[in-house]
């Protein structure tokens, strides 16, 4: 993809760095924004507008308005204020709104201190605060009574009414706001019949009038067999006239944030675009990785000492806990933790993922976990070079071989090193089967089939929501 910033056919996405992202939140962003930098001007106007040289804002106001607005834009985005899924009600918007305040307030204490010459008046950052706060959340107010308008949504025919339609037509019709409206589904054989007769297209001669007469702006094909099938002149015609035809697997990519396993082909993956990491793209991440890990280090010391002390209080034995993974390329390294579990848990010699309520996870364990603190010493792996600050977590090989056995492609996730966070860490709940490993990699697939530096930012970012509203933690 030579362009930075590629625009799609979906009216509600837009391709940023090939990462998908809804246009409707790239607007909302735009507009907080302007949200904050217009409150924390109104601050400073209302108490120091009035000088002896007029009214208007003092010379040296640029630095630190500038730094409020990215720091409350950037909380924001780490808790998620940005995503579907944690902006469809109102509760669930005002808890996460106010907590970013907290943490963006945090921040800026911290940059003040650093920094002294970025600090705002008291009484006007007081108002600023207040103001961004009211008009940021009467906007939420707004985007929810517009945003899952029908009219704005895209329109798609699927052709083909098979097990893969099936899946289009429940991702159609779930509780998530969706970007896309199936108007039909077009069935190519008679043994295609798992959707409803209701939602069925009947009688088309022509695919192109009938998109037309429709207005169609997308296409998809999720038809099971296509060996001699497809209308290939019609589906030609109808992108001449500037529909969109989008294969199922790249539709569900795209909507989704992960791939379909059970609907990968060798040949999608060879010519679909992704996969293209190469010297500089590497390069810049080790670089990235080094300088992330040093500073979150410095900063999580007194942190880490504090576990050291509670897990010796607690429980005999090593304070870090190390175990042999299996990392980029199928190579075996040592991975630090801190221990959370009693020493002796797998005294049996047989490895256990761990279970919900695990016996054997000590009550500082269980706080460290759930925290994510038991991590930290991972970022040495990261320094040494064994893993990367975000990739697919790694597993232990006794897993790993029963994992390739069982799962079709689970060896391309070790394309790339692991990671202390993920994608699918980020969007799949601990997982302890088989089957869940199977949900996961499809995440990590995607993951590895688009990373970018960019993906990687809006991944860290992330994990503070995990970290704050920890979900599923073993």
């Amino acid at each position: 993809m030579p362009l930075a910033v590629e625009a799609t056919r979906d009216a509600m996405m837009i391709r940023v760095f090939k990462h998908y992202v809804p246009i409707a939140f790239l607007v909302l962003g735009l507009a907080d924004t302007l949200i904050l930098l217009a409150a924390i001007t109104a601050g400073v106007l209302v108490r120091y507008g009035v000088t002896e040289h007029g009214f208007g804002l003092p010379a040296n106001f640029a630095p630190g308005g500038v730094t409020f607005t990215a720091v409350f834009f950037l909380a924001m985005f780490s808790l998620g204020l940005y995503q579907r899924e944690y902006s469809r009600d109102l509760n669930t918007i005002f808890v996460r709104l106010v907590s970013s305040f907290g943490v963006a307030l945090l921040a800026l204490a911290l940059i003040y201190y650093v920094v002294p010459d970025l600090k705002i008046w008291r009484s006007a950052f007081i108002i600023a605060v207040v103001l961004a706060l009211a008009l940021i959340l009467g906007l939420r107010l707004v985007f929810l009574k517009v945003y899952d308008l029908s009219a704005l949504k895209r329109r798609v025919l699927v052709i083909g009414a098979g097990r893969r339609a099936q899946r289009i037509a429940a991702l159609d019709e779930d509780e998530q706001p969706r970007g896309f409206q199936v108007i039909g589904y077009l069935p190519l054989t008679e043994r295609e019949r798992l959707i409803a007769d209701d939602r069925l297209v009947a009688g088309v001669n022509s695919l192109l009038d009938f998109a037309l007469d429709r207005g169609i702006e997308e296409i998809i094909i999720a038809a099971e067999d296509r060996r001699g099938g497809l209308p290939i002149e019609a589906l030609l015609a109808c992108k001449l006239e500037g529909i969109a035809i989008t294969d199922y697997s790249s539709f569900w990519e795209r909507e989704t944030g992960h791939v379909d396993l059970d609907a990968l082909y060798p040949s999608w993956l060879v010519f679909s675009d992704g996969f293209s990491g190469g010297p500089v793209a590497m390069a810049s991440k080790r670089s990235f990785d080094v300088l992330f890990s040093l500073v979150l280090l410095v900063l999580s010391l007194p942190m880490m000492a504090l576990t050291v002390i509670a897990i010796r209080i607690e429980s005999p034995g090593q304070v870090l806990y190390r175990q042999e993974r299996v990392g980029r390329k199928g190579r075996p390294f040592t991975l630090l933790k801190f221990r959370s579990m009693q020493s002796d848990a797998e005294n049996d010699g047989v490895p256990k993922w761990a279970a919900a309520g695990d016996s054997r996870i000590t009550r500082c364990g269980a706080f460290i976990r759930r925290a994510r603190i038991d991590e930290l010493p991972q970022l040495f792996n990261v320094l040494k070079g064994d893993m990367s600050f975000v990739g697919p977590r790694p597993e232990r090989p006794y897993f790993v071989k029963r994992l390739v056995e069982n799962i079709p492609y689970y060896g391309e996730r070790h394309r790339v090193k692991p990671g202390i966070t993920g994608w699918a860490q980020l969007n799949y709940p601990y997982g302890a089967s088989v089957e869940d490993a199977k949900a996961k990699l499809q995440y990590d697939l995607y993951y590895v089939k688009n990373y970018t530096l960019f993906l990687d930012f809006i991944i860290m970012l992330q994990t503070a929501r995990v970290v704050f509203w920890p979900e599923d933690v073993r």
